[in-house]
């Protein structure tokens, strides 16, 4: 069964390259990125396969055992709109597909030089030659590092003036792990490609890292009264633990007081806020947001936007705000 999902999803791939994708890169005159229009079209085809899964399973539970009513259904349809860009407008590949050539290049100057990178391989050889095993050593390593990127854009006033964006969904909802500034976006799928090199992640396992995280990120964004249980909730984020990092006055803010902080900033495994004591595990299910979104007098009731271009420029003005606020 699964042999037969991967040899359509090839026939799939080399169909749509072959009456698509190379067609137009060679009018366009782009034949020397042939390569890495093939590769791009592998990633188009597993977001494509990615938001199919998610809307079959995700959306009928969150129909069936909601954490809230959505208060307004726009903006889970704004949020949509982000994961089909995220998704399909392959940022991460673009990326990497840059940055690889330029990996290659720096390590044979290295080599020249006597100089041997590193690689994941080289501290515990084999592993790279056990599929299964290396999957999950680069994604527990990969997790690693997305902490502590993720648990950066809290702690720097410009970049939380990005990130705040990710937060102020008031209903969220299965797609909302992709309402993001594009910038900060940027920033990430650049920094994860960086340190996907430099481990030693090769271009197609990369592809099945990138989507694990993202469903599993989907899950834990989803409007879903889902836990896993005081040895799971340690184990795997869920969204119940994840939605306290999104509740007002506690999940991104440093005890509740409006300073930049908080817990639960893991993507994947919860080990990494155990460790550094980020982790708070609770049984309730807590309203999401921004304190500075609640209205007057309790706050300034700050617009963070509707749609996404307002979204995105008032991300950038929050961002050159909290900055200049930061060197006063």
């Amino acid at each position: 069964m699964i042999q037969h999902l991967i040899d359509l999803f090839s026939f799939v791939q080399g169909w749509l390259f072959e009456t698509v994708v190379q067609p137009l890169v060679l009018n366009l005159g782009m034949g020397e990125f042939t390569e890495e229009a093939f590769e791009g079209t592998e990633w188009f085809l597993v977001g494509v396969c990615e938001i199919a899964l998610l809307f079959a399973v995700l959306r009928p539970l969150e129909a069936l055992i909601p954490v809230q009513a959505l208060s307004d259904r726009r903006a889970r349809w704004n949020d949509f709109l982000y994961t089909v860009i995220h998704r399909l407008g392959a940022f991460a590949v673009l990326i990497f597909l840059v940055l690889d050539p330029l990996k290659d290049q720096l390590t044979a100057a290295l080599h020249m030089e006597g100089v041997q990178p590193f690689n994941l391989e080289n501290l515990w050889p084999g592993v790279t030659d056990r599929p299964v095993v290396s999957f999950f050593v680069y994604l527990f390593v990969l997790d690693c590092f997305d902490y502590w990127y993720h648990r950066a854009s809290h702690q720097f006033n410009w970049w939380w003036g990005l990130h705040s964006l990710h937060h102020s969904q008031r209903d969220m909802n299965l797609w909302s792990d992709n309402r993001n500034h594009l910038l900060d976006d940027l920033l990430r799928d650049i920094y994860m490609a960086v340190i996907a090199l430099v481990v030693g992640v090769e271009p197609g396992q990369y592809v099945l890292l990138v989507a694990a995280s993202r469903i599993l990120q989907s899950l834990q964004h989803a409007n879903v009264r889902i836990h896993f249980g005081g040895i799971g909730e340690r184990l795997l984020v869920s969204p119940r633990y994840h939605r306290l990092h999104h509740a007002i006055g506690i999940g991104h803010e440093s005890r509740g007081q409006g300073t930049l902080g908080g817990h639960n900033f893991a993507v994947l495994f919860p080990v990494w806020d155990i460790v550094f004591r980020t982790a708070r595990f609770g049984k309730t299910f807590e309203r999401t947001g921004v304190r500075d979104q609640l209205p007057p007098p309790v706050e300034k009731g700050r617009d963070y936007g509707h749609g996404f271009w307002s979204q995105q420029w008032l991300g950038l003005k929050r961002m050159v705000e909290f900055a200049r606020k930061a060197a006063n």
